[in-house]
This record gives structure tokens, sequence and C-alpha cells, in this order.
């Protein structure tokens, strides 16, 4: 019977280095010509090294996460630039386009094809800044939220916890956004108003100075705080629930790809619930930047209840695409780099006794 045992001793990850089982059931005393064996605390600490890149929380894993962020929403929402176009065209000029074809068909006509890349530049700079402080920030306040709520609540807030981590990083996110997005908005929806970044940026501070760049900050946290906290909070529980009521087996025997699949998932469920709760912002701002001397309340009131929804049917294609891609992008750069990618959470064996959930 010790001859069968033995093998599956062999194989258990967590048995002292030092010992070693032989069939005959002796143990085998160290060699005392052999270099000593590390204890179990180092090399414990060994595989943890061989697994991950840095430790969870280091600032090493702060910056490498900020990296993923640039990757997954710069390549992102330049990607998909010429949707964007149609969609703001659609929120500032209605009666022209009156529909995603419609916006794409007369966009074509009017400036050719070239038509529907402009923007990309402030696109592609504004959204790596956002998504360096998006994600680099949110796993800043998640670590540091959780520690000021302990283990226990940490795990009984957890959606909270996400919902004010994702808010915070936000918050810094659309301040590094704000310029990029103004210039953005002139070049796409102001025929003749420029072509480019560097024609734009220039004419837009001869005009209004530095608030020509910052007056959408506002409107621009509307939309992108909501916007955030549902993409990240619903991401989370979203791939807790797959992992506990869909896959058919835990995410420790899931494969990197397996788990990627995963993420892409529960990323497009959550970008569909994101443009919905952050669309009526989105259309205050596209014609905030658009005009000169109005105030969002005043586009609010112009626009009403039927005008902050045009646009929506795109705008979930695009955020429903995007979100999904972003997270897809994000996680993988994890992989890539070998960094601490915590499982769900699961309850804390002291919160399970306290609820006598174990004998």
């Amino acid at each position: 019977m010790f001859s069968s045992v033995a093998p599956l001793a062999r194989l258990n990850p967590f048995h002292a280095p030092h010992l070693q089982l032989l069939q005959d059931g002796v143990r085998k005393r160290p060699d005392p010509t052999e270099p000593p064996s590390p204890s179990r605390s180092l090399a414990a600490a060994a595989v943890a090294e061989e697994e991950y890149s840095c430790e969870y929380g280091s600032l090493k894993f702060y910056a490498l996460c900020g990296f993923g962020g640039i990757l997954s929403c710069g390549l992102t929402h330049t990607a998909v630039v010429p949707l964007d176009l149609v969609k703001c065209r659609i929120q500032v000029d209605p009666q022209k386009y009156k529909s995603i074809f419609t916006g794409f068909s007369v966009t074509v006509k009017e400036d050719g094809f070239r038509g529907l890349a402009k923007g990309w530049a402030p696109t592609f700079f504004g959204y790596s800044m956002q998504g360096l402080c998006k994600f680099g920030f949110y796993e800043v306040f998640k670590v540091l939220y959780g520690n000021l709520l302990g283990e226990e609540n940490a795990y009984l807030w957890r959606t909270s916890l996400y919902l004010a981590a994702s808010a915070s990083a936000e918050f810094f996110a659309d301040i590094a956004l704000a310029p990029m997005e103004a210039a953005k908005v002139r070049i796409q929806t102001q025929p003749g108003y420029a072509n480019t970044l560097r024609q734009a940026a220039p004419k837009m501070f001869a005009e209004e100075g530095v608030w020509a760049f910052y007056k959408g900050v506002v409107p621009l946290w509307m939309r992108q705080i909501p916007y955030t906290m549902m993409k990240f909070a619903c991401f989370e529980r979203t791939v807790e629930a797959l992992y506990k009521y869909v896959v058919p087996k835990p995410r420790s025997e899931c494969s990197k790809p397996e788990q990627l699949v995963v993420t892409f998932v529960a990323g497009y469920i959550a970008g569909v619930f994101c443009a919905i709760v952050s669309h009526p912002a989105d259309s205050v701002v596209s014609v905030l930047n658009k005009e000169k001397g109005s105030s969002a309340s005043q586009v609010l009131m112009r626009l009403g209840f039927k005008g902050v929804w045009k646009g929506l049917f795109a705008r979930i294609i695009m955020i429903g695409t995007l979100t999904a891609l972003q997270w897809f992008i994000y996680d993988s750069v994890k992989v890539y780099f070998r960094l601490p990618r915590p499982p769900p959470p699961e309850m804390p064996e002291s919160l399970k006794k306290k609820l006598a959930l174990t004998e």
C-alpha cells in the first residue's frame, strides 16, 4: 500500500524539501557531503518567486498594472475611433446623422475613408493616460481600502470596496483624459475646425485658454465615474459568478487561456451595463465640447430626456466590445509579466466560524 502512496507524496508541492519517502518506508538521511537544503519557508518563497515576478501590492506590481492599463485603454479606444466619431456626430447633429449607417455613409461621402480616422491622436494619448490612472490607481485603492476594512469586512463589503476603489481611481484618470477628450470632440464634430491634434490644441488655447481643455472635466466625471464603477464592480462580481455557477471546474484548475476567456465574457457583460449608465453624461460631454460658452446644465436642459439617449445603440456596441477587450488585454499583460492574479474572493475562515459554517 505504501508503494502507491509514495509517488503521490513526492508530487505534493508542500512536502518538506529535506525529506524523501522511499518505497520501503525508510526515511533517507541527508548526505553530509551535500550542501544543506533550504528550510520549508525558503522553499515556499522560492516557489513564489518562480510563479510571480513581484509581490502583490508592490511598486513594481502597480507600475506594471498601470502599463497594462495604457495598452488596454489606448489601443482599444484608438481601434474604435470610426465608431466613436459617428456616435459623437449623432449626438451633436442628429438631424444630419440619423443612425449609425447614415453617419458612416455621410462621413465617407464628405471626407472619404480617411475622415473616419479623425481624432485618433488625442484618442490614443488621452485614453492611454486615462488607462494608466484607471487600472493602476484601482489596484492601489483596492488594496488601501481593503486593508482599512480588514479581511472580514473587505469580503462582506467587497462590492462597495470595488465601487469605492474604481470611483477614486477614475477621479484622477479623468483629469488626465480631459484635455485630449476636448480636442478629440472638436476635431470630430466641428467640420473645418482642425484635422489634427497639432492644429486643434493651439487654436483651442488661443480662443479660451486652459479652460478650453478642462471645462468638460465635471461632465466627464459624471460620465466616467458611474461607467468605471459599473465596469469594475460588475466585472469582479461577474467573474465570481461565472466561476461559481457556469465554469465546470475551479479557477485553479483552469488553464491561462481558459481564464482569459472568462475574463473576456465578464468584460463584455460589464460593458453593456457601463454603456447604459454613462450614456446621458456622454451626450452632454459631446455637445459641451463642441460649443463655446455653454455649461453642462444648459446643454442637459436643451437636450431633454430623449436627446441624451441619442446614439445609445452605437455606444452599447462600442463600449461592450471595448470593455471586453480592455479586460482581456489587461489580464493578458498580468499573465505575460507573471503578476499576482488573486482568485475570486472566498469567505475567510474566521468569518465562517463566526457564522457557524464550519464544524
